[in-house]
């Protein structure tokens, strides 16, 4: 046996009377169903800032990728930018532009740029000085002087401990000692 359809007059009455409640109780559900959206968007991901780890991965990504640019016959500003460009979109996108050694405040996109450029330079004369034209070798090492740091980026020998003055005769031997071991 098939269920009994309401005639017209029913249906007509009963969505008369749905209508009338959801206008009666209008003030009490708008608030809410106005709200949900809200409530249920995502919430913005704050970016972590770039750590050093961070710093150092894009400055060696993109050093080599001057050295890789430059033995295919890239001309050297041409391969800075690009390596610079595609570092500075990486911080932006993924770091919004925060980066721990500079603070809490974001970096413009200019700074980000010309600081990636110049880390890029620096890895790039440390891992294919041959591919750094001199004048830019010259000028790294400049940069490099006046920071205290007097060997070339390419050539930076192993670390060696330096010497002491011994304050008395018997303190010259000890001192001496752990130099010799291996």
């Amino acid at each position: 046996m098939s269920p009994r359809l309401p005639n017209a007059a029913t249906w007509s009455d009963l969505l008369t009377c749905h209508l009338n409640l959801l206008r009666r109780l209008s003030h009490l559900l708008m608030p809410p169903l106005l709200t949900l959206p809200l409530l249920t968007a995502p919430a913005p991901a704050v970016a972590a800032p770039a750590t050093d780890a961070d710093i150092n991965f894009y400055t060696t990504l993109s050093g080599w990728n001057i050295c890789i640019a430059r033995s295919n016959g890239v001309e050297f500003n041409t391969a800075v930018r690009i390596s610079a460009e595609t570092i500075a979109a990486a911080i932006q996108g993924k770091h919004q532009g925060l980066v721990q050694q500079a603070g809490p405040k974001a970096l413009d996109p200019e700074q980000i740029l010309q600081a990636s450029a110049n880390q890029a330079v620096l890895a790039a004369s440390q891992f294919c000085p041959k591919e750094v034209p001199a004048d830019i070798m010259k000028r790294v090492q400049e940069a490099l002087n006046r920071s205290g740091d007097k060997t070339a980026p390419a050539s930076k020998p192993a670390a060696t401990p330096a010497a002491k003055p011994a304050a008395t005769p018997a303190a010259k031997p000890a001192a001496a000692a752990p130099a010799a071991k291996p």
